[in-house]
């Protein structure tokens, strides 16, 4: 494994899961800031390497994880593709559906394993909730109510910067919309976005989303990066419903707990621990094995917050800086 950057993500929880797992190997870490790219290297034991294009160009490296900023993954996932690389890309593969599309088309064409890093996706709690639901156990499905939000980070932060495709619904938005397609299958649309942006930073900071299956069940979804945390989804049917809590990011050491209420009832599972982060390690290193990966479930989704973006209205315009008492020689304000 190379990885392009030094993101938060990867120094917390994907470069200690990739030096751990029995199925990859840490050969290089590149960073445009080469005093970084050695420091985070020599606490994994791997090779610094300055910029990502010479990371690209090691023979030593068979894949690689983008965890960099998502308006650069279009241009170095398609750079490590046309160099001959596996790639693991952090969510959301890219904020285009076009681009999302033709990414997978070139990994295909390669014979490449291309994978979004949708990590929760592999902890074994929510095919214990499917097969309830399958089994009746909460009725005939009728809603999901789905919820992930986090504390605010600072004005710097990646998420805050327009120019690189920062906002709640790129970055908070995808976990909500990609547990109604996991859980209510690939037939959802759009009805409708509330999107709440901040005019000092210019991105969205929170929204809500509808959406709906062609039978009428409906998504319930929020999202935001201004807030108390929050990671929750509940399924509700006919005869009861189904919630579970820490859904998104628990921990490697978290007991999961899966509640069914029916009628005056409670009924709570313990699940064991799982480290979905080991999961999605591994779930792309079969995909390398097996020289590709579905591409559908990413493609889905890129479509559903395409449509989700689409139909959020516009925001508004920033107020003009007028600087308090600075005139120009022609009598006004400087811009």
């Amino acid at each position: 494994m190379g990885v392009l950057g030094c993101a938060d993500i990867a120094r917390r929880r994907m470069l200690p899961a990739f030096a751990a797992s029995p199925h990859t190997e840490l050969r290089a870490l590149a960073s445009r800031d080469a005093a970084r790219a050695r420091g985070t290297a020599r606490l994994f034991g791997c090779r610094p390497v300055h910029g990502y294009r010479a990371l690209l160009e090691r023979a030593d490296v068979d894949a690689v994880y983008v965890p960099l900023p998502a308006a650069l993954h279009a241009t170095w996932v398609e750079a490590a593709l046309r160099a001959g690389k596996h790639v693991l890309a952090e969510k959301p593969l890219t904020t285009s559906t076009r681009h999302t599309a033709r990414l997978f088309r070139l990994a295909r064409q390669r014979g490449l394993a291309l994978v979004e890093n949708v990590m929760f996706v592999h902890h074994p709690q929510h095919a214990v909730v499917q097969k309830l639901v399958a089994e009746g156990r909460i009725g005939e499905l009728r809603s999901l109510r789905a919820e992930f939000t986090i504390p605010r980070r600072p004005d710097h932060d990646i998420r805050h910067q327009a120019g690189l495709d920062g906002g709640a619904l790129w970055d908070t938005g995808v976990y909500p919309v990609r547990a109604a397609l996991h859980l209510l299958g690939p037939q959802l649309e759009a009805v409708g976005t509330v999107l709440t942006h901040d005019p000092a930073l210019g991105v969205d900071t929170h929204g809500a989303a509808l959406l709906r299956t062609p039978s009428g069940v409906t998504a319930h979804l929020s999202f935001g990066l201004d807030h108390g945390y929050r990671s929750v989804y509940e399924l509700c049917g006919s005869a009861g419903r189904i919630t579970v809590d820490r859904a998104f990011t628990p921990a490697a050491d978290h007991p999961p707990l899966v509640r069914i209420e029916t009628g005056t009832e409670r009924t709570d599972l313990r699940l064991d621990p799982y480290d979905q982060v080991a999961g999605s390690v591994s779930a792309f290193a079969a995909a390398v094995a097996a020289g590709g990966a579905p591409s559908r479930p990413s493609l889905l989704q890129a479509g559903l917050l395409a449509a989700l973006r689409a139909a959020a209205a516009p925001p508004p315009p920033r107020a003009p800086r007028t600087p308090a008492h600075h005139p120009s020689p022609l009598g006004r304000s400087r811009p």
